[in-house]
């Protein structure tokens, strides 16, 4: 049987961890064996020795342990067995019979450090952190055993593996490579790059956001920014809007936005356009081009807190220019991924573009991430993607 350390918190460092969530830092705790490996299952307990939950943790990370849970409960196959069944049981009873989606959101699933994503019958996974690496073939198992996959690719290639001491990594761990993949996507046909792809292979967090689009596009002049692959403005056109223009600084992307608009038939009304939309935005707003509808999608501009400031005045900027481009009557739906940006903040942020340039907008709809990614209402850094649809009055 694995060994299990106990390790005692510091005095008054509980209450967040009461609230419910599952990191704890080095610098709060008394210190570890002088034994403990990179991924050793600790129980915690707080100054008075009761116990608070049970573990893994890493000496070399700034988190340095991550709760399972607030029990005893052993830390086997049968464990990931049943934590992988109970997450695919929600992902069943919520979304139906989606083909694309998050079966594993890390900590809100109980279990930290992973994240595994369905592709029809193939699966992708993330093994971020050292606790997890520890436990891959009983992960794989579990997986095979649940899901009965027939490809499993790792796409650990996240920067957050070498921060816990583990090389990058992308590969095939059970099964072989379609050679195509297609799922559906709100009736559109999406081919996945497992290997290649973005996040691990789509962003299946907007998924249900795309969906904002069915009552607004319709007849609409729309222009994409950050589109990636094209999704958004794909939806869009498919709901009826007359002519969608995607942007992206990625020419790979953009070749992958025009063979999907080929593939559903939408090609005829979506343009593409490989640049930097920040210029882009300023040269259309120089001369005087107007839209119905404009998205903003982009990248996490707040990877770390102390860069909040310059993210802000990033978002600002293309949102302010987005709302100086809009028709009026017209709609913004504007994105964040950045979990450091709250949801208060992003609104600020929004007023004041509104502000700046003298236009009146309202917020007529809200997004988060979807149904497949929940977050865990006592750790904020779970609840991290905003989407507001505004209009210009």
């Amino acid at each position: 049987m694995e060994p299990i350390h106990t390790v005692t918190l510091k005095p008054g460092e509980e209450a967040r961890l009461l609230a419910g969530h599952p990191w704890i830092y080095r610098n709060e705790v008394e210190g570890w064996p002088p034994s403990v490996e990179p991924g050793d299952l600790v129980d915690v307990v707080d100054s008075r020795r009761r116990f608070f939950g049970r573990g893994y943790l890493n000496p070399r990370s700034t988190i340095a342990i991550r709760l399972f849970g607030r029990d005893r409960t052993p830390i086997n196959g049968d464990f990931f067995m049943n934590r992988i069944r109970q997450a695919q049981a929600w992902r069943e009873k919520t979304l139906g019979k989606r083909s694309a989606y998050r079966v594993v959101h890390g900590e809100a699933d109980g279990l930290p450090g992973l994240i595994v994503d369905r592709y029809g019958d193939a699966l992708a996974i993330q093994v971020l952190t050292a606790g997890m690496d520890r436990r891959r073939d009983l992960i794989l198992k579990a997986l095979q055993e649940v899901l009965a996959p027939r490809t499993i690719v790792a796409r650990n290639d996240s920067p957050m593996r070498e921060r816990e001491g583990l090389v990058r990594e992308r590969g095939v761990l059970f099964g072989e490579l379609p050679p195509e993949l297609v799922v559906q996507v709100n009736g559109l046909d999406v081919a996945v790059d497992l290997l290649e792809g973005q996040k691990t292979g789509l962003f299946l967090d907007q998924i249900e956001n795309y969906r904002l689009l069915e009552r607004l596009a319709d007849g609409a002049e729309a222009l994409d920014c950050f589109c990636y692959t094209g999704l958004w403005g794909l939806h869009a056109a498919r709901y009826g809007a007359a002519r969608v223009t995607g942007l992206d600084q990625s020419a790979p992307a953009i070749a992958r936005a025009k063979i999907l608009a080929e593939r559903n038939g939408l090609a005829g009304r979506c343009t593409y356009r490989v640049g930097n939309v920040f210029d882009e935005l300023k040269e259309r707003d120089r001369r005087r081009e107007s839209f119905d509808l404009i998205i903003l999608d982009p990248p996490a501009f707040v990877k770390t807190r102390d860069r909040l400031a310059e993210a802000v005045a990033g978002y600002k900027e293309i949102n302010l220019r987005a709302m100086r481009l809009l028709r009026p009557g017209g709609c913004l739906i504007t994105c964040s991924c950045s979990h450091h940006l709250s949801a208060e903040q992003f609104r600020q942020l929004l007023t004041d573009a509104a502000g700046d340039v003298r236009r009146t907008v309202r917020l007529v709809a809200q997004g988060t991430q979807g149904r497949d990614h929940p977050g865990l209402l006592g750790m904020p850094e779970s609840e991290y993607l905003k989407c507001f649809v505004l209009q210009a009055l």
